[in-house]
């Protein structure tokens, strides 16, 4: 097994980098590296209609222009259809998997959100019987495909945000772990790229703080191993909006429009988060000697400046 720490970069190739996941793939590689760690680079294109090729070379750029190096790959998500789909036999042949006929509007109708996080799937196709699944075929929906939970709960120690438990029952629900177009699943899908790529080291937002247990339930019935998980503060706009590809204002052109080296936007990106006592330029190595996640501790929300 192995001993050196692993961390990633996982973008999506959907547009070009902007200051919400420059600052997490800036922290992802902090913590690699200040534990002389390796970082893989995973292209995460499983939305093949959203993924472009221009995209996917332009980040592969942005990152080495930001001067955070990555040391394997990259891989990619579209390569890697027959893994998930042994992930998945084995999960049906455990019982667990039975298809879901829910449209997005059936999902809001049914279901309530939970503490605020996310909808909660009520189980509607869980318990249908043969015939009232031959009947929703043949309407013409064609089936999602979905994981069942237990009454059970999943806890784990996040780095920034301490203690996390859910009850996968209560606060989750069985979810999808195919769609109903047939593609893989994000849950599914991570999972088992960071096992085979070797990732003991997963920072991300806080957003996706909720969706870990359900990881690391999959992680657990495919007999996988746990990385250590780090959800940082959301880098937000005014109005607690959450920075995105759509905020023009906070994309990598503009960015370098404003602060005209790769060395003032990564450090102006530390001053504000707490990475550094400072906003002055610096490069990813300079960072590297006052990296520490107790800056970050707890907090939910960055405001972007």
């Amino acid at each position: 097994m192995e001993s050196k720490v692993v961390g990633r970069f996982a973008p999506s190739p959907t547009g070009r980098m902007h200051a919400g996941n420059i600052y997490a793939a800036l922290v992802a590689w902090l913590v690699a590296k200040s534990q002389g760690g390796d970082i893989v680079l995973r292209i995460e294109d499983l939305d093949r209609e959203r993924s472009k090729p221009r995209f996917i070379d332009a980040v592969q750029r942005d990152f080495e222009m930001l001067g955070l190096t990555w040391d394997r790959g990259p891989f990619f998500q579209h390569d890697r259809d027959d893994a998930y789909a042994e992930a998945f036999r084995t999960l049906a042949d455990k019982g667990l998997v039975y298809p879901c006929y829910c449209t997005r509007a059936d999902l809001h109708a049914a279901s309530a959100p939970h503490r605020g996080e996310k909808l909660v799937y009520p189980g509607t196709c869980r318990h249908l019987s043969a015939e009232e699944r031959t009947a929703r075929e043949a309407s013409g929906r064609k089936p999602a495909s979905r994981l069942m939970v237990d009454d059970e709960e999943i806890s784990f120690l996040d780095a920034v945000q301490g203690r996390y438990t859910q009850n996968l029952e209560r606060d989750c629900g069985d979810f999808l772990i195919r769609r109903s177009d047939q593609a893989f699943a994000y849950q599914l899908a991570v999972v088992v790229d960071d096992a085979a790529q070797g990732v003991t080291s997963v920072v991300r937002g806080v957003d996706l703080l909720c969706s870990t247990p359900q990881q690391i339930y999959l992680q657990n019935l495919l007999g996988l191993p746990h990385p250590e998980y780090a959800h940082i503060p959301l880098l937000v706009a005014e109005e607690n909006r959450r920075l995105s590809k759509r905020d023009h204002d906070a994309s990598l052109e503009t960015l370098l429009a404003r602060f005209k080296t790769p060395e003032a936007i990564l450090g102006h990106i530390a001053g504000i988060t707490g990475l550094a006592p400072t906003c002055d330029p610096a490069s990813a190595d300079e960072l590297l000697s006052c990296f520490s996640l107790d800056a970050l501790h707890g907090r939910i929300q960055v405001k972007w400046e």
